[in-house]
């Protein structure tokens, strides 16, 4: 198999990542630095940041409260606290979809590098929910055009039709089925709203419910079955 794809089912993070981290030096074959597009048979000792990597035996998947301040990376000087700092668990997870730094709520963190792969493929369009409230009260023309779609003039994209429903004068919901960076953020700008809270409250079948900043639940049971049977659809 590809080497990002052997990286990625040792949950150690995404195929595009891992393509980063080998472009990078920081992934070594049999102890030889390896390269982009390189294959692998499966008895090789691949090692990632000097630590020898090797395919989970038991998926696990937890459901995180993801708080402010906490930037979706594990390494990088130039964050005040990463995932790294703030999320801790018995067995090695990575993060499955980010959360920009000032967001909070749910994120998705596994060990399994398939479902990994499969949450993170915009192409899936898998939904995700966000509670959002911004500063000024917000017009019905303006949620109408933030579900129709907008030009994003940063990204050079327009982004896809969407469900939006008001909960207050200042406050909605919105439930995307793709992930452009800091997207909320954008289009809400674009129609000269700024944001004062972003929560992410659903990832497919999973919600945060009651959960506060911090917490944490593992997935099991139906929830964990409904959650693969989305993430994989036939």
């Amino acid at each position: 198999m590809r080497l990002n794809q052997y990286i990625a089912s040792c949950g150690i993070c995404s195929r595009r990542e891992a393509d980063r981290l080998i472009q990078a030096g920081e992934v070594l074959v049999n102890g030889v630095p390896a390269v982009p597009g390189m294959q692998i048979g499966g008895k090789e000792t691949v090692s990632v940041r000097g630590k020898v990597i090797r395919p989970a035996r038991e998926p696990v998947v937890v459901a995180w409260y993801k708080p402010v301040g906490v930037t979706c990376t594990e390494r990088d000087p130039h964050a005040e606290r990463t995932i790294q700092d703030a999320f801790r668990y018995p067995v090695r997870l990575t993060y499955a979809g980010r959360l920009d730094r000032d967001s909070e709520g749910l994120l998705i963190m596994t060990n399994d590098g398939k479902l990994i792969d499969a949450m993170m493929r915009a192409a899936n369009g898998h939904e995700k929910e966000y509670y959002v409230r911004v500063r000024s009260r917000i017009s019905d023309g303006d949620l109408h055009r933030l579900a129709s779609g907008m030009y994003l003039k940063e990204i050079g994209r327009k982004t896809k039709p969407c469900t939006v429903k008001r909960l207050g004068d200042r406050t909605f919901s919105i439930v995307l089925t793709e992930g452009m960076n800091r997207q909320i953020r954008r289009m809400c700008a674009v129609l000269g709203h700024e944001i004062r809270f972003l929560k992410r409250v659903r990832v497919l079948n999973v919600e945060l419910g009651a959960m506060k900043p911090g917490q944490q639940r593992r997935i099991t049971g139906k929830e964990l079955e409904q959650l693969y049977s989305l993430a994989f659809p036939s």
